[in-house]
């Protein structure tokens, strides 16, 4: 078994991808661990903004959850609609590029694409945060913990969907049996204490009040606990990854993962205005997560709190596996309509899509760097991209009722489009008080991401454009045979072996060799003996060597610029030219050859024409003969 298989585990044939399709168990932890993970997240975010009103800002937590749980659910009721309308996979972007067209569709495309890539990011940061509230000693090495967490996430979605499942089943299970079991025994013994508990360990004190209640101050917690409704899509982007009935299974993971938010949100923030808990300052020292807080009030700091905090650190860093889940399938989608690069649709080793899954990780890697790894510093550009989609998605779906009708199609036209006006006013909502903390990043990179789509495809189109062809072979110009020509180093098997390929792909030969001091006597003597000798007395015309002086060691240069010559003095022939390659039998053993072989294949590649071909003559060093 070689590394990459142990790492990412043994390649899987396209005919077993049944086998790696999921159920609602398993669909759960796969689709649901970014919006169950986010009631950890989506009330300190908002009670973050409550800081400066002192104790006084705990009453505004219930009411301000209330808002969000009631748009959670006109969400959830429009998802379900989308699940059964598109069950090939109806995310924004397939639903938008249905319905509203292609603008729309690159507009919901590079919202979503900030959306994941911040789902990633915050989801770490946040799990990282968990942990240094039960050890605050790691605080000064958060963003090395995130990476590391990073990294870890990577892998496992790279073995595959069916692994991945297995991976986030029990912490994700172990987080909501956790957190349902603080809520119930806080609830508990609030009823027990009439309205008043004792927290076993009290939280922080609140800050002193510095500020007043205002219309304004409630929207931005409002636009900050929205946070909590992100990763709602996920399960519509997946539907297929479900085994049959995918739509029933889809909906019904949906159903259980909506139901668990709710009551997590509505819990924690009955709590949280129970036991008096107020958000501390992230990226200080003293930090303590609410969750933290809020067991450490109900329990204590005992064994079931640490199990808590860990069941928290490990369901918050893992997901992130949301995004990994999602972004892929997204851009294999866009790249299929030929706004993102083909490699995006190709299919991994273990049937995922393992471009997009590199590619989420270096990005998602980027930002928990640029932002030390805190929350608070990512939250402000969050909600936009995710609330834009929403409201996209919904607003193709009543154009997709309105066209298509059915039965119940006006209250299915009612259900989207309250869905569309909710999040259409959440999105203003969340711009305007998130703009100046961060959301004008969100703004730069959806216009940046669009401009590049366009670019893609008008490249892809360009070149279908010029390679169009509706003409028939030339076979008058197969008369004439391509000159060949042949890279070599010394006397070498390879060598003889790609001379010996050279001389059935054409009559004529032309062998350089790269002279980096003076002629190479040696060559010329091996030259006559295994070659020339060996030709003329078969009849055939021998291959010609050349020396290429090269005074300032220059290898590359002087064979291209002989090859580019040499189609110049013949413009009606092609050359091949043919390039020995050793190929090692340990993976390890390519570091200790120099690669210039694939090197010279660019250069050709970049500044050769249409009459210039290269091609490979390996020799593998575990077939010695």
């Amino acid at each position: 078994m070689n590394i990459l298989d142990l790492v990412v585990g043994k390649p899987i044939q396209t005919s077993d991808e049944r086998a790696e399709q999921i159920g609602p168990a398993q669909g759960i932890p796969i689709f649901g661990l970014d919006a169950l993970s986010s009631a950890a997240y989506g009330p300190e975010a908002a009670l973050n903004l409550l800081i400066p009103l002192g104790l006084l800002g705990v009453r505004y937590i219930v009411p301000v959850s209330a808002a969000i749980i009631t748009l959670l659910v006109v969400v959830y009721f429009s998802y379900r609609q989308t699940i059964a309308a598109y069950p090939s996979g109806g995310g924004s972007y397939t639903v938008a590029r249905f319905n509203l067209g292609a603008s729309a569709s690159l507009l919901a495309a590079a919202a979503l694409l900030a959306d994941y890539i911040l789902t990633a990011a915050v989801g770490i940061s946040a799990g990282v945060g968990a942990l240094i509230s039960a050890f605050p000693s790691l605080l000064p090495h958060t963003a090395s913990i995130c990476v590391g967490i990073l990294i870890a996430i990577t892998i496992l979605n790279l073995r595959g969907v069916r692994d991945a499942g297995l991976a986030f089943a029990v912490p994700t299970y172990l987080f909501v049996g956790t957190l349902l079991i603080t809520i119930a025994v806080g609830i508990f013994r609030v009823v027990l204490s009439g309205g008043h508990p004792t927290p076993v360990v009290p939280p922080a004190p609140p800050l002193p009040e510095t500020a007043v209640v205002s219309y304004w101050l409630l929207l931005k917690v409002f636009a900050s606990g929205c946070t909590a409704l992100t990763g709602v899509e996920a399960v519509s982007n997946g539907v297929k990854a479900f085994r049959e009935p995918a739509v029933k299974n889809a909906q019904r993971a949906l159903t259980v993962i909506i139901f668990l938010l709710a009551v997590l949100l509505a819990g924690i923030s009955y709590l949280v205005k129970a036991y008096g808990i107020v958000a501390t300052d992230p990226g200080l020292p003293g930090y303590q997560s609410i969750l933290s807080m809020l067991s450490a009030a109900v329990f204590g700091r005992g064994f079931f709190y640490y199990l808590t905090i860990a069941s928290i650190l490990v369901v918050l860093s893992l997901s992130a596996n949301t995004a990994f889940a999602d972004f892929p399938r997204l851009c294999r989608a866009i790249a299929q309509n030929n706004y993102l690069p083909r490699v995006f649709g190709y299919r991994g080793r273990r049937l995922v899509y393992t471009y997009g899954i590199v590619v989420l990780a270096v990005l998602c890697g980027g930002l928990l760097v640029l932002f030390g790894g805190v929350t608070d510093r990512l939250i402000p550009l969050y909600a936009v991209g995710a609330f834009l989609a929403f409201t996209l998605s919904q607003s193709g779906m009543v154009r997709h009722w309105w066209k298509n009708r059915g039965p119940h199609w006006r209250r299915k036209v009612f259900v989207n489009g309250l869905g569309g006006s909710v999040t259409g006013i959440t999105v203003v909502v969340v711009l305007f008080a998130k703009f100046l903390q961060g959301a004008w990043i969100t703004l730069l990179f959806i216009p940046f991401t669009i401009v590049i789509f366009v670019l893609v495809r008008r490249h892809y189109h360009s070149v279908r454009v010029l390679t169009a062809c509706k003409d028939p072979v030339d076979v008058a110009g197969l008369s004439q045979p391509p000159i060949a020509v042949i890279v070599i180093d010394r006397w070498s098997t390879i060598t003889r072996q790609g001379i010996e390929f050279a001389s059935r792909l054409s009559p004529e030969v032309i062998a350089l060799h790269v002279s980096l001091t003076e002629y190479n006597e040696v060559l010329r003597e091996e030259w006559e003996r295994y070659v020339e000798q060996p030709f003329r007395a078969a009849g055939k015309e021998p291959p010609q060597l050349h020396a290429l002086p090269s005074p300032y060691r220059f290898v590359i240069v002087p064979i291209v610029q002989f090859i580019l010559d040499l189609s110049k003095k013949h413009p009606t022939r092609n050359i091949i030219v043919v390039i020995p390659e050793l190929v090692e039998d340990k993976w390890y053993e390519y570091f200790l050859h120099n690669q210039r072989a694939h090197l010279l294949e660019w250069v050709l590649l970049a500044r050769g024409n249409k009459r210039i071909f290269a091609v490979s003559a390996p020799w593998y060093i575990g077939e010695r003969t």
